[in-house]
């Protein structure tokens, strides 16, 4: 769900030449084409994903020049960290825009069940890579949505007259981007709500005064498991993500608020006094299918009762 291909390289066992789902418009070879993105199919991915699963995440190269096993796995070694990248500040759009499509309730196969505000609150969502899914959310809780690019500064942000602040999902090392806790900083001290997912959950974090840490496998798929604390029920969660917040360095103005029962790391958090809360997981990808959409009912609460 967004305006361009985010990958470096696509890697697959085999390429379907002929698509056939009904929502298809071209094939996989000619997007990554079209995209400039090199792919490489014939591959054995599950011996690939075996070795992944003992050492972890590494470096790769995928080359269709003629160099020798030695010279790739030269460029694989000589490859940069992902610890230490902002990846996020160019993944989405580098423009001020406003989005207007709401959700269907065909996608859950019912009304969302928040109350909708009134007067139209205006919440400005910040881009570091988001999904198209939580600004339709976003949408469907009432609000209207500005969205800016990961490089607006505090100022730009609050000079828009924000009612509440999303900050998006995205790639790469929370620390790492430009400026983002800094800002984020700023505009939880003036008091607004705040929410963020994934990469935006991690710099809310940073915010605060917490740390992230580069996961050794990171987290991928749509079924981990992750409790809610605060009732001990448990939601089946969608990840896609390869840092995470340090639990032992949540400062005691912070509280955890989910926990990843895989590996017990943090996935959720919540200022005790402020109206901020963030979440590691992907309520908009729908896993459950409905089971975290609460969190956006709980942002549009958090914003009925400052406006």
């Amino acid at each position: 769900e967004s305006d361009r291909a985010q990958v470096a390289g696509f890697v697959m066992r085999r390429c379907c030449p002929k698509p056939s789902n009904f929502r298809s418009e071209e094939s996989l070879s000619a997007f990554l084409d079209r995209s400039g993105v090199v792919g490489i199919e014939e591959v054995d991915t599950r011996a690939i994903t075996r070795r992944l699963r003992v050492d972890g995440a590494m470096p790769a190269v995928i080359s269709s020049e003629d160099h020798s096993d030695e010279t790739l796995v030269k460029m694989a070694k000589e490859a940069p960290s992902m610890a230490g990248q902002d990846l996020a500040s160019d993944a989405g759009s580098q423009e001020i825009y406003q989005w207007t499509e709401a959700v269907s309730a065909s996608a859950f196969g019912r009304e969302p069940d928040w109350d909708v505000p009134a007067g139209e609150p205006h919440v400005v969502a910040i881009d570091f890579g988001v999904k198209r899914n939580i600004l339709r959310l976003l949408r469907s809780c009432g609000f209207k949505v500005t969205v800016v690019p990961a490089r607006t500064s505090a100022e730009d942000i609050l000079a828009l007259n924000p009612d509440g602040i999303f900050a998006s999902n995205g790639p790469g090392d929370p620390a790492a981007v430009v400026g983002a806790a800094a800002t984020m900083k700023t505009l939880i001290d003036t008091g607004k709500p705040v929410f963020g997912i994934c990469l935006g959950h991690q710099i809310i974090a940073l915010a605060l005064g917490a740390k992230s840490f580069k996961l050794k496998f990171g987290h991928r798929g749509v079924n981990h498991p992750i409790q809610r604390l605060s009732t001990g029920a448990v939601e089946i969660a969608s990840h896609n993500h390869g840092f995470a917040v340090d639990l032992d360095s949540l400062p005691d103005t912070v509280e955890l608020t989910h926990l990843n029962l895989n590996d017990k790391t943090c996935a959720g958090i919540a200022h005790k006094h402020l109206p901020v809360f963030s979440v590691q997981y992907h309520p908009e990808a729908c896993p459950g299918p409905s089971d975290p959409l609460y969190l956006f009912r709980l942002f549009s609460e958090n914003i009925a009762q400052t406006v």
